[in-house]
């Protein structure tokens, strides 16, 4: 059972410059939440029960979100506003945080949780992307497949073309609907991509990845890619992908953030 699960966020939001200065990316607002609570909330409904959300010591804004406010509970009950307490409960699972002293890349992040982690299964969101499914969530169709097969998944979309050249971009063959066998993975293919098929920010991995992790040099940018690790662990075990139904959104890129902060408004 996948009962564990790593939020990394602790990036500086290069994308997102020049208000990732000052607010982290994680704590754009969408609706009347930041984007990290969808994210939070997912795991969650998917069956998470321990997260440890990987910070730097410019994200204790993400930490203080998810705390108790004993200044704000005393303000709303003499203020006779008890109604509102309701909007700030915060999740009664356990939520844990550990830092990345420096920005070395998804797979250094990804490494710090080992520990955490022990040797059990584990999913891995990334916050940069918000899926949205008015049936399952996100992450549980990759715990369900996993389940099944006991194998890693990892949460792919299909991605026009022209678009693939952003993305990791894997190549492999069909087992089922929705399902491929994973035999190969491209970050960001500057020549022909192997499928239409980009890897977006959701994995369920078993821990055999933090071997893989401990092996790989700096990749792209001089950071260590989760990517990289996941390249050398196909070669010797079986690795999934599965097509993800929901919609997703990428808060990096403007034109989405704008779209599900229009999707999220409180009136819809």
């Amino acid at each position: 059972m996948v009962k564990k699960a790593i939020i990394p966020a602790a990036g500086y939001g290069t994308r997102s410059l020049p208000i990732t200065k000052v607010i982290p990316k994680e704590m754009f607002p969408i609706g009347v939440k930041p984007a990290i609570q969808y994210v939070v909330e997912e795991a969650l409904d998917s069956g998470i029960e321990h997260i440890l959300i990987i910070v730097s010591r410019s994200k204790s804004m993400i930490v203080d979100y998810f705390d108790e406010s004993l200044e704000l509970d005393t303000f709303l009950e003499q203020s006779n506003k008890q109604h509102l307490k309701s909007k700030l409960q915060i999740p009664k699972n356990q939520l844990h945080y550990t830092r990345q002293p420096y920005a070395k890349g998804l797979g250094d992040a990804i490494r710090l949780g080992e520990t955490f982690i022990g040797d059990e299964p584990f999913a891995v969101l990334l916050p940069d992307d918000i899926i949205v499914s008015e049936e399952k969530p996100g992450l549980k169709e990759l715990i369900h497949v996993f389940e099944q097969i006991g194998s890693s998944v990892i949460g792919l979309k299909e991605v026009e073309e022209k678009f693939l050249h952003q993305y990791g971009v894997i190549g492999g063959t069909k087992e089922s609907e929705g399902i491929y066998k994973i035999q190969e993975m491209i970050e960001k293919p500057k020549k022909q991509a192997p499928s239409n098929l980009a890897v977006v920010g959701r994995y369920v991995l078993n821990p055999s990845i933090f071997f893989y992790l401990k092996k790989i040099n700096p990749g792209a940018g001089g950071e260590l890619q989760l990517t990289d690790a996941i390249k050398e662990l196909i070669k010797k075990e079986i690795c999934f992908g599965k097509v993800l139904t929901g919609d997703r959104y990428d808060i990096g890129n403007v034109n989405d953030y704008i779209n599900i902060v229009n999707l999220m408004k409180p009136d819809n």
